[in-house]
C-alpha cells in the first residue's frame, strides 16, 4: 500500500501543478483524462462555469463490446471525443493529462483527438 500512495500522492501533486496553468472555457474547454486500471475517460470542461460539455469513456456500448487492447480502446475514446466535440461545435481544446505521464494510452487518445480534428 505504500508504495501505491506515494505513486497516488505524486500524481495529485502534479495535477495540482498542472491545473493551475491549464484552465477551460467556453470556446477552449479542457480535455481531461483519467484512466483507471480498465477504463478511459475523457471530457470537455467549461471551468468557468463548472460544467462538463462533452464526455466520452471505454465503457460506452460501442467501444466496450469491442475486444481490443487498452491502448486501442484509448484510441476508440480519443475518436468518439472528438466527434461529440465537433457535434457540439467545439473545435480547439486545451489537454490535461490530469498527472499521468504523456505516454501510453494517455498519449494514444490524445493523438487519436487529434487526428478526430481537435487542435491542441
Amino acid at each position: 500500500m505504500a508504495i501505491s500512495s506515494k505513486k497516488i500522492k505524486r500524481r495529485i501533486s502534479i495535477r495540482k501543478r498542472i491545473r493551475g496553468i491549464v484552465n477551460g472555457t467556453v470556446q477552449r474547454p479542457r480535455l481531461t483524462v483519467f484512466r483507471s486500471n480498465k477504463q478511459i475517460y475523457a471530457q470537455l470542461i467549461d471551468d468557468v462555469a463548472g460544467h462538463t460539455l462533452v464526455a466520452a469513456s471505454s465503457a460506452e456500448k460501442g467501444i466496450a463490446e469491442k475486444k481490443v487492447t487498452k491502448i486501442e480502446q484509448a484510441k476508440l475514446v480519443g475518436t468518439l471525443v472528438a466527434e461529440k466535440a465537433k457535434a457540439a461545435g467545439i473545435e480547439t481544446v486545451v489537454f490535461d493529462r490530469n498527472g499521468y505521464l504523456y505516454h501510453g494510452r494517455v498519449k494514444s487518445l490524445a493523438e487519436a483527438a487529434r487526428e478526430g480534428g481537435l487542435k491542441f
